[in-house]
């Protein structure tokens, strides 16, 4: 025989429509790698996804997707059942199909085999043409066999397996000439000498390797997964040519859609979200984005529909020329000097022109005496020129383009230009740069930001911000304009400017908690130093104060207050004396929600304990110490004594009497509520000398079930039990922990509420995360999760011996119950602990959706079934990466539903 053959695989109808519907099974006694359906459908193939039991990731995954893209094997029912044995029957059937003899098959002759060679009626003329064309050894296979399965049901074996697809290389000739040679394997003696030759022959070719222990194990059974890695690598010696594959150069990528350049024609095939991307030399999948222009790949599929694309050589199939740009001539004739030579190049209007940057010129913009490489395509005769650009030259240009990066050390900038292009530029200090006719230093341009920009004689001259994005400036606070509308500012040299504050603006201020406008300290000699962060409509969004002398004491006592100067004498804490003045811009915190200095003056008497915030003598805050917060560090109930553990360090002993104790959900709560690590408020008495009050700190999360505005009264949820909550003095905060208002919440969020006792001090909505489990580390030292979300977006939460995994139903989980592809939804608990809850999943057919009811009906398939589910409004409907109208689904539609608490969060129509 001849050492390899070479045949062309017809891609019949049949088998097109037994790879999509997935007919075929490989069990005992069923056609498997056949088609026994008489359905006729067009001949396109899906590759991904085809097999639900074939998960995203798994070792085999490539090589099954590849050969049932090629309609060498198929599956039953969308199943491949990768871990089932091959049978005799089965595997010669495929050797057939890989061997591209099938077309050799006359299914209307009667077939007659030897009498020991029992099989399947479908098998029958698969057996007998692989008995005649040596595929099976009919001498061998004919000998009595003890076994109580017919030869077509026995199971095969690793050494008849590899037997087979040697001959079916047509491989014989090198397995004789190896047959009295011994393998490297351990169980070298259990090999059938019969069979030695074909192992070693197709060790040499690399298609075999042994199992644990360096063993061949000969007589061990072949699962289905394992035969189609076996086939798909011995490909790489086959010259069998499948009707609906194709090797070629990659001429063009566009949006779903890749040119090939195949036999001096170009072939134009369709991709889609299911086409699957892979390299010759991995296992593992890789993107459309890693697809290069004129490298060579192998595609499996029709130009209607692309299954399976192979990176088979990742070179470049171009070769490079340079020279000097000397002129153009008629014909769309270049010229170029090269080794003192003049060599032409004929383009055409595919030729793609660039600058120095990558950006698209034309080819009249080719100035004589440039520096060009020439880019020709190596793989036809014609060898054309695919990309000509210019190495060096002069540039004078304007265009338009978004910043990418911005390096004022090196004064250079990259822009990616209105084609796509990205450019690299360097300016010097004539560089004009404007934002709504102001003049803007390089160094206040920001990534993202839309320009127009002008070069000259290579350098920029001019940049113009068309669009801007966040940015920032500095400067000196000269004023806050009326109703805290506006911010004055003195920018270096003296200028004033004026800007816009947008509706929330964030402060940050060293030493004050939660800032307002008022703490800013404006004036015309020493405004505080800050930074503005300007929003795209030039509006500021965030004041930080920068480098405040300020000094803050804590746990003062005042010595006097003298009201007519303002002058406020205290003790440190270290009986050290100082002065500070008060004024109306002084930030007043006792016992009134609306403080004024003519309020507090009665409580700045000697002995009173204070804590102060000021600016060399000037008071900036003052607050009248009601309460000590921190952690019970130790409990003397004999002397009466707490001791408390501040946030800064600081260690105080307090006594107490006789305290009341505030237990969030507990009401008797008693001193034996208290432990050492409680986190508490300890609030004083009126002469600020013992304790009055204990408030424990409790975190506790729960469902809002209505918003009363107008009283900021929440009425929530939890374990079923509804109760009320007013938060018109704790502190608000959205799920990313920017500071909200009551107008802010809704009915349906999740809040974590922390409360001082039975009052709820801050609150926080609880950002949930819900989408598509992509991958799993299941590593005891640091599991994760990484999950897609609806919006797209992918986060990778860890996970601790703290977090929580559920089912819908609230029961306990592990990660070795979650998988890729499983739908999640990922939030904190209330003490900022991980929580995934896996959804329930159920596979429906869609009936009718009740706009009114905002439900989804579905075909009852028993009595027992619930037959609608209530829909969320912000379900994701899709079908692969197309987002789809609840309007769009039609009667029997299969869909997938994923439920929340049994509402839908998310519509697969199949």
């Amino acid at each position: 025989m001849n050492s390899k053959r070479s045949y062309t695989i017809p891609y019949s109808k049949k088998a097109v429509a037994a790879v999509i519907a997935g007919m075929m099974a490989l069990g005992t006694g069923t056609a498997v790698f056949a088609d026994t359906v008489s359905t006729t459908t067009s001949a396109s193939v899906t590759a991904s996804g085809l097999f639900s039991d074939v998960k995203s990731g798994y070792w085999a995954e490539k090589h099954i997707y590849k050969l049932a893209s090629q309609a060498i094997l198929l599956g039953d029912k969308g199943l491949f059942r990768p871990n089932d044995s091959v049978t005799q029957q089965e595997a010669v059937t495929m050797a057939i199909r890989f061997a591209g003899l099938e077309d050799k098959i006359n299914s209307n002759a009667a077939v007659a085999l030897p009498t020991n060679i029992q099989v399947n009626t479908y098998f029958k003329p698969y057996v007998a043409l692989a008995l005649q064309q040596n595929l099976l050894d009919k001498t061998a296979e004919n000998a009595a066999v003890n076994s109580k399965q017919t030869w077509g049901e026995r199971k095969a074996t690793r050494e008849w397996i590899t037997e087979v697809m040697i001959r079916a290389l047509g491989k014989e000739g090198d397995a004789a000439s190896l047959a009295a040679k011994a393998t490297s394997f351990a169980d070298n003696g259990k090999i059938s000498a019969s069979k030695r030759g074909f192992v070693n022959a197709a060790l040499e070719l690399g298609l075999t390797n042994g199992v644990d222990g360096n063993r061949f194990d000969p007589q061990g059974t072949v699962t289905r997964a394992q035969l189609a890695t076996f086939f798909s690598r011995a490909e790489a010696f086959n010259d069998v040519k499948y009707n609906n594959s194709a090797e070629g150069i990659v001429t063009g990528l566009g949006t779903n859609k890749l040119d090939l350049y195949v036999d001096g024609s170009i072939r134009t095939y369709a991709l889609d979200s299911a086409t699957v991307y892979y390299t010759s030399d991995s296992d593992n999948k890789i993107s459309f984005a890693d697809l290069k222009p004129y490298t060579k790949v192998m595609v499996i599929g029709s130009t209607n529909k692309t299954a399976y694309v192979e990176v088979t050589d990742a070179k470049t199939q171009l070769e490079n020329t340079e020279g000097t740009f000397q002129k153009l001539s008629p014909g769309s004739v270049l010229w170029l000097e090269t080794n003192n030579t003049f060599k032409e190049f004929t383009y055409d209007a595919s030729t793609t022109f660039l600058d120095q940057n990558g950006a698209k010129i034309d080819p009249s913009a080719l100035v004589v005496g440039s520096k060009l490489q020439i880019q020709q395509e190596t793989f036809s005769a014609a060898k054309k020129p695919v990309i000509i650009q210019v190495k060096s030259g002069i540039i004078n240009k304007t265009g338009s383009g978004t910043l990418q990066s911005v390096d004022t050390a090196s004064k250079s900038l990259v822009i990616k230009n209105a084609a796509g292009t990205v450019e690299s530029y360097t300016w010097d200090d004539s560089l004009i740069v404007k934002y709504q006719n102001q003049l803007l230093s390089p160094s206040e341009l920001k990534n993202g930001a839309v320009i127009n920009y002008t070069v000259k004689n290579n350098v920029l001259a001019s940049i113009e911000v068309t669009q801007g994005v966040e940015r920032t400036i500095r400067g000196s606070l000269y004023e806050v304009g009326a109703n805290n509308a506006t911010i004055t500012y003195k920018r270096d040299g003296g200028q004033l400017e004026v800007k816009l504050l947008a509706e929330k603006p964030e402060l940050v201020i060293s030493g004050i908690a939660a800032p307002v406008l008022g703490d800013l300290i404006a004036d015309s000699q020493n405004g505080d130093q800050v930074e503005l962060t300007l929003n795209p409509q030039d509006q500021v969004t965030k004041i930080q104060v920068l480098n405040r002398q300020m000094e803050q004491k804590k746990g003062a006592t005042i010595v006097s207050y003298e009201p007519k100067s303002k002058l406020l004498t205290l003790l440190d804490s270290n009986k050290k004396p100082y002065v500070v003045s008060l004024d109306e811009k002084t930030k007043l915190t006792y016992n009134s929600p609306d403080p004024t200095l003519a309020g507090i003056e009665p409580y700045l008497v000697n002995g009173r304990k204070v804590n102060i915030t000021y600016l060399t003598n000037r008071a900036l805050s003052l607050e009248v110490i009601y309460q000590y917060e921190g952690k019970v560090s130790a409990l003397d109930l004999n002397g009466k004594k707490l001791t408390l553990l501040a946030s800064d360090g600081q260690t105080m002993t307090l006594p107490y009497t006789n305290p009341v104790v505030q237990v969030y959900g507990k009401s008797n709560a008693s001193l034996s509520d208290i432990k050492v690590g409680s986190d508490i408020a300890a609030v004083l008495n009126a002469t600020q000398d013992a304790i009055q009050s204990i408030q424990v700190k409790s975190n506790v999360q729960f469902e809002v079930v209505s918003v009363d505005y107008s009283n900021s009264r929440l009425t929530v949820k939890k374990d079923g039990i509804t109760s009320q909550l007013y938060v018109d003095k704790s502190i608000l905060a959205g799920e990313n922990g920017q500071g909200i208002t009551v107008a802010d919440l809704r009915a349906g969020q999740l809040l974590n509420v922390t409360f001082n006792g039975v009052t709820p001090a801050a609150v926080q909505v609880v950002k949930l995360t819900t989408g598509e489990v992509t991958s799993v580390n299941a590593a005891s030292g640091s599991p994760s999760l990484t999950v897609k979300n609806y919006g797209g977006s992918t986060e990778t939460f860890a996970l601790n011996s703290a977090s929580k995994i559920i089912n819908d139903a609230g029961s306990a989980l592990n990660i070795n119950n979650v998988a890729a592809g499983n739908r999640v939804e990922v939030r904190k608990d209330a003490d900022g602990n991980t929580v995934v809850k896996v959804l329930n999943v159920t596979t429906q057919s869609f009936w009718k959706y009740d706009s009114y009811a905002k439900e989804i009906y579905v075909k009852r398939q028993n009595v027992n079934d619930t037959g609608y589910y209530p829909l969320s409004p912000a379900a994701y409907i899709h079908q692969g990466d197309t987002t789809l109208t609840v309007q769009s689904l039609k009667e029997n539609d299969n869909i997938v539903l994923y439920l929340n608490n049994g509402t839908i969060v998310e519509i697969q129509k199949q």
